[in-house]
This record gives structure tokens, C-alpha cells and sequence, in this order.
């Protein structure tokens, strides 16, 4: 008689929202989609929760009452650095979306949003395996970065990047030289079909240039109008 294949334990999300109609429908959208769903209404609550219980991926709201979005993700962040996070806003200025990175977010997402967008932004943070898929250590100029390790560094010196700005960086390196579309980036990265009027990318490329361009650092990243982005030696 043949054993039953083990079961596969759906993966937990810890979804922190104030609103609850919004609350409710992403619990309903998510447990849909085969997560366990834990959902509270304020940041306080998302840190105890995750200090019971810590998930495989959290969904905060910016605006919420008691401890604020940001304000728990920043907390989140310092107690579980590896933990992903995903950032909900109804703020559409670039520099609110940029808070929320500079808080320690993953990735964000602007309201109004499909379900099958947040998803997907699930799917790609809960990936455990290589954009590249290289084993061996990436390198333009005094730019290093190793796949296995998830570490990058830059003139010898740690970068610190989020798991979405990583991943980011290693695509451009594996394919260093080689200009990617920012509809392959955003298949490879996100896994999704974002509408060409998204800013997501040029977000992450902006704040990804900050940090690799810092203290004086010639840049890598560069941008090539009217196509996408290209990693190339200074």
C-alpha cells in the first residue's frame, strides 16, 4: 500500500488593516488563494500577533490608528529582518510610497488594487529561490553580489537592500550588459502583468541606485529610454 504524499501546510499571512470591508475582502481573497489568514486592525496588534505566531509574510496598511503602518513595519523589521512585508497605501505621491521602503517594506502596493495584483506581489515575495538561478558570485566592477548567500557589496562594503531591491539587482547582473525591457523585469521580478503606467519600477531602480551609488559610488544602473534598464561596469 502506498503512503499518502505529506500534506503541504499553507502559508501563513498576518494581514493588519483598520478598514473592515477592505479587512474582510482580503481575508476572503487570500484564504481563496490557499493562505492561512490572520487579519487585526491596528499595528500594535500586528506586533503582538507576529511575536505569537510569526508568519510567512505580513500586509500592513499605512494609515492605521494606535501604531501606525510604517511605524510596526519599522519594529517588524528590526526584530525579523528576513521577514517580507508588504506595504497597502492610498497615497499615490512617489514619496509616500518611498517611506514605506525607507521603513524596511518589501514592497508596496497602491489602493485601489486587483486581488490577483496582490497575489502575485505574495507569490514574489514568498519565493525562496533565485531570480538568476546562478550558484556563483555576480560581479560588475567593485559591484559584488552572491546568489546562495543573498548578500551584495559594493566597493567591499555591505549594501542593505530588501528582498524585492535584491532580486532587483541580481536580474541586472546576471544579464549585465544586456538592456531587460520593463516588461521582463516586471515578469521576472513581480510575475505579473503590470499596466505600462505603474511606477513600481522606477521606484525601486531610484532607491536602488541610492544605495549602491552611496558615498560617492559611480553609477551601474542606468536607464535606457523608451526600453529598460541595463547594469554596466563604470
Amino acid at each position: 500500500m502506498t503512503a499518502a504524499p505529506p500534506s503541504i501546510e499553507p502559508r501563513r499571512v498576518l494581514v493588519a488593516e483598520d478598514d473592515q470591508g477592505v479587512r474582510e475582502s482580503l481575508v476572503r481573497g487570500l484564504r481563496f488563494e490557499g493562505y492561512s489568514v490572520t487579519a487585526v486592525s491596528d499595528g500594535g496588534a500586528a506586533l503582538t500577533a507576529a511575536e505569537g505566531d510569526l508568519p510567512d509574510v505580513v500586509v500592513l496598511d499605512v494609515m492605521m490608528p494606535e501604531v501606525d503602518g510604517l511605524t510596526a513595519c519599522r519594529t517588524l523589521r528590526s526584530r525579523h529582518p528576513d521577514l517580507p512585508i508588504l506595504m497597502l497605501t492610498a497615497r499615490h505621491d512617489v514619496r509616500d510610497r518611498v517611506a514605506g521602503l525607507d521603513a524596511g517594506a518589501d514592497d508596496y502596493l497602491v489602493k485601489p488594487y486587483a486581488m490577483s495584483e496582490l497575489a502575485a506581489r505574495l507569490r514574489a515575495l514568498l519565493r525562496r529561490t533565485s531570480v538568476s538561478g546562478s550558484e556563483d558570485r555576480l560581479s560588475v566592477g567593485d559591484l559584488e553580489l552572491d546568489p546562495a548567500a543573498r548578500l551584495a557589496w559594493r566597493r567591499g562594503l555591505a549594501l542593505d537592500l530588501t528582498k524585492t531591491e535584491f532580486d532587483l539587482l541580481e536580474l541586472l547582473l546576471f544579464n549585465a550588459g544586456i538592456v531587460l525591457s520593463r516588461d521582463a523585469i516586471y515578469a521576472q521580478i513581480w510575475g505579473y502583468d503590470f499596466e505600462t503606467t505603474s511606477r513600481s519600477l522606477d521606484v525601486y531602480i531610484g532607491y536602488l541606485r541610492q544605495k549602491t551609488e552611496r558615498d560617492g559610488g559611480d553609477r551601474v544602473v542606468h536607464t535606457v529610454r523608451g526600453v529598460g534598464y541595463v547594469v554596466r561596469k563604470p
